[in-house]
């Protein structure tokens, strides 16, 4: 895909939207809201920014992802399967019994996973472990971390950002989902971690804050992380929590609930999709 072709990007988003909401209301069980609110970020990764070859799931050298917040996952499952690493249709079992599709990311069931997550914070941690590795291996490929503003209340976060600021880990980019909500709320209401830039570059990172639903702005902002230097880079993002669907939108009720076909098809109908 062109670096340049936004609509492209937008209509592939759009279908990992679907593909998720379909998934999830298949399951009867999920979380919409965060996958609404990522997908806009991992479209771009997938389909913009990374060096992945969906042929090839263990290239030497690939660009590697790790969805820290791991409940995320059917936009992730979406990307992939738009990506062309397994059928879409397959994600539609979603959450079954004996489906590969679980929950949370299993990189032994998936292909295309890098690391199984779930845990909050412990997929971040992870991440600052694989390009840490990467260093020491002399390997070119770059680390990508997806992270929420919740999660963020988690002490392992902020124990590997040290520790990837001292490591001087310039090959690493770590994305914070900004939407505002967590399960039980309001971040701000729950535990405040505004603001979320200036901790960062306190704790010596390479900060920028961009619309997480304005591909230019994200694909200049990955693309400035690639060239920085010395420290690591992470993208403040803010989104909206169940975006594109006005029912969801900004509304913390749809972080782990299931739609009905009822409100599926409104969904899917907002998005501009066939039912």
């Amino acid at each position: 895909m062109s670096k340049t072709n936004y609509a492209e990007l937008t209509e592939t988003a759009r279908r990992v939207r679907i593909d998720a909401l379909k998934a999830i209301a298949a399951a009867g069980s999920g979380h919409p809201g965060g996958s609404l609110s990522a997908a806009d970020i991992i479209t771009t990764l997938y389909f913009n920014v990374m060096n992945i070859d969906p042929r090839d799931p263990q290239m030497e050298d690939r660009d590697k992802f790790v969805l820290s917040k791991g409940h995320a996952v059917p936009a992730l499952y979406a990307a992939l399967g738009e990506r062309g690493f397994f059928p879409v249709e397959d994600m539609m079992t979603l959450r079954k019994i004996d489906s590969p599709f679980q929950g949370h990311p299993n990189m032994r069931k998936v292909p295309g996973i890098e690391m199984s997550t779930g845990s909050l914070g412990q997929g971040f941690a992870a991440a600052v472990g694989m390009a840490t590795a990467n260093k020491i291996d002399g390997k070119d490929g770059r680390v990508f971390v997806l992270t929420g503003d919740g999660e963020l209340q988690e002490g392992i976060i902020w124990e590997a950002a040290m520790s990837a600021a001292h490591r001087k880990l310039d090959n690493l980019t770590a994305v914070v989902d900004l939407n505002g909500l967590q399960i039980d709320g309001r971040v701000d209401d729950v535990m405040k971690v505004r603001p979320v830039e200036g901790k960062f570059r306190r704790f010596g990172w390479n900060t920028l804050s961009v619309d997480g639903h304005s591909f230019p702005e994200l694909i200049e902002a990955f693309e400035s992380a690639r060239h920085t230097k010395g420290v690591p880079t992470v993208i403040i993002a803010n989104t909206v929590k169940g975006k594109g669907v006005s029912f969801m939108e900004d509304q913390a009720g749809w972080h782990g609930k299931a739609p009905d076909q009822e409100q599926l098809a409104q969904a899917i109908s907002e998005l501009g999709g066939d039912n």
